[in-house]
């Protein structure tokens, strides 16, 4: 439809200019956040420029929502200004109708957003902290750890591990304590050391004590293909779910599960990363919900509407997650339960919006 052209040719350079900007005040943001050590530790200019650089599609993923918020807000308030929107709606165009475009644009921008944190924000933004930790001497937690305990087999099998190489996929001063269901001792198996060879664990003379009657007994342990935990399985733990593609995120739940540890915060957190990308469809239906419901300074009125909205969406959605986080309310309601208020909310305000 014309109307549509005209609506998105007023929209997109507008939209151009404000993620633009909110990106450039982002990065901007993080690099003077981190100028002085920068210049403490001597980094080289080209890297600082190389570490701002992996941090623009985490900027981009930031500004897409507020910027979709301004450029929608600011150009239907821009058309009610000059009376074109006026003009539209007298020939019998209804608003909702009018502005269909952008809340397909909208819904485009969501499932965008998804796979686009998915595939390039996660793995740049880890690169961007790998140079960061590796120029500012911070410790990588992501990498080798020491003191790591971990169960699998729904509590059954108990990992402690004096030093996990996450290079090189080596366990040193390795313990493996099995037990039953009722937690009771069955065998205990301890290696200097272990290697990845794909898909098990093989052990360096490996030494399992376990019971013969009443007295525990010793002997080499001659199967040690039996012991397949994945190597992530051993710094999961101290993975955020957030810096993990989805199907890693998942991955870190199981473990969580079979492990037979808490799940809620992780289980929130991986709702979140579904349930955040549609902040783009939520915002573009509240700012343009707004349009049209003031008679002065219209600009400017519905640009602060819009943005109150939003702040407001922000904040109660920052609430449910922290009351999922805890357990006080499902995860799965406390990532989808503010998007789904807001978006009936959106809608409503739309159908009653001037015709």
């Amino acid at each position: 439809m014309i109307l549509d052209r005209y609506l998105l040719k007023q929209f997109f350079p507008i939209f151009v200019v404000a993620i633009s900007m909110f990106m450039l005040l982002l990065v901007l943001i993080d690099l003077f956040a981190n100028i002085f050590r920068y210049l403490s530790y001597q980094v080289p200019v080209l890297e600082i420029l190389r570490i701002s650089l992996y941090y623009l599609p985490k900027c981009f993923s930031y500004a897409l929502p507020i910027s979709l918020l301004f450029a929608s807000a600011y150009t239907l308030g821009d058309l009610y200004a000059r009376n074109e929107l006026t003009s539209i709606l007298i020939s019998g165009i209804p608003f909702g109708r009018f502005t269909l475009s952008l809340v397909v644009l909208g819904i485009f921008a969501s499932v965008f957003a998804f796979f686009f944190d998915d595939t390039a924000v996660i793995p740049t933004l880890a690169l961007k902290n790998s140079l960061s930790r590796h120029y500012l001497h911070q410790e990588d937690r992501q990498a080798s750890s020491a003191d790591v305990v971990v169960k699998t087999r729904g509590g059954d099998l108990v990992y402690s591990v004096d030093y996990f190489d996450y290079q090189g996929l080596i366990l040193n001063g390795i313990s493996i304590v099995e037990q039953d269901s009722a937690g009771a001792f069955i065998s205990l198996v301890r290696s200097p050391r272990a290697v990845w060879t794909g898909e098990y664990w093989l052990l360096s003379t490996p030494i399992i004590y376990e019971w013969e009657g009443d007295m525990l007994r010793a002997r080499l342990l001659e199967e040690t293909d039996i012991y397949r935990e994945h190597p992530d399985t051993f710094r999961r733990n101290s993975v955020d779910v957030e810096e993990l593609r989805v199907r890693d995120a998942w991955l870190l739940v199981e473990d969580l599960r079979t492990a037979g540890l808490p799940t809620i915060q992780v289980l929130a957190n991986y709702y979140h990363r579904f349930s955040f990308p549609t902040a783009s469809l939520v915002v573009m239906v509240l700012s343009i919900s707004m349009g049209g419901r003031f008679k002065k300074n219209i600009l400017l009125m519905s640009l602060l509407a819009s943005l109150s909205a939003a702040v407001i969406f922000y904040v109660m959605e920052m609430i449910s997650m922290m009351l999922a986080r805890l357990g006080y309310i499902p995860p799965l309601a406390g990532a989808w339960f503010p998007v789904g208020i807001f978006i009936i909310i959106g809608l409503v305000l739309l159908g009653s919006a001037k015709t």
